[in-house]
């Protein structure tokens, strides 16, 4: 099963759809930190300014790694789709060097078509 078995919508609704139960909060957790060539390339765009193409890939790999891992916890609940989908992201370990939390969360429902 992947992702695109079940519905996922930043909305606390999904058309065609009914929530008939509430399973929980479901989270996905990724704690990432550049790779050598991602720190390197980043380092020095940043002395040029710019968009930072490898940190903009970290974090989207990231993203997508806390999507999944939220999809799995709702399908471990019995969730059939997720409602009010949220990222949230910060800087942690400043003192051991650059990395990024990223939090994907949202609510575990199961549904059924009207």
């Amino acid at each position: 099963m992947t992702s695109m078995d079940i519905p996922v919508t930043t909305t606390f609704a999904i058309d065609g759809y009914r929530i008939k139960e509430y399973k929980g909060i479901v989270r996905g957790l990724v704690v990432r930190s550049p790779t050598v060539l991602q720190g390197l390339m980043g380092g020095l765009k940043s002395i040029i300014g710019g968009n930072i193409e490898a940190y903009t890939e970290m974090c989207e790999q990231a993203r997508e790694q806390a999507y999944e891992l939220m999809i799995a916890h709702a399908k471990q609940m019995g969730a059939t789709a997720v409602v009010g989908l949220h990222y949230d992201a910060s800087e942690v370990g400043a003192k051991t060097g650059p990395a990024t939390e990223v939090l994907c969360y949202g609510t575990a429902v199961v549904v059924e078509r009207v």
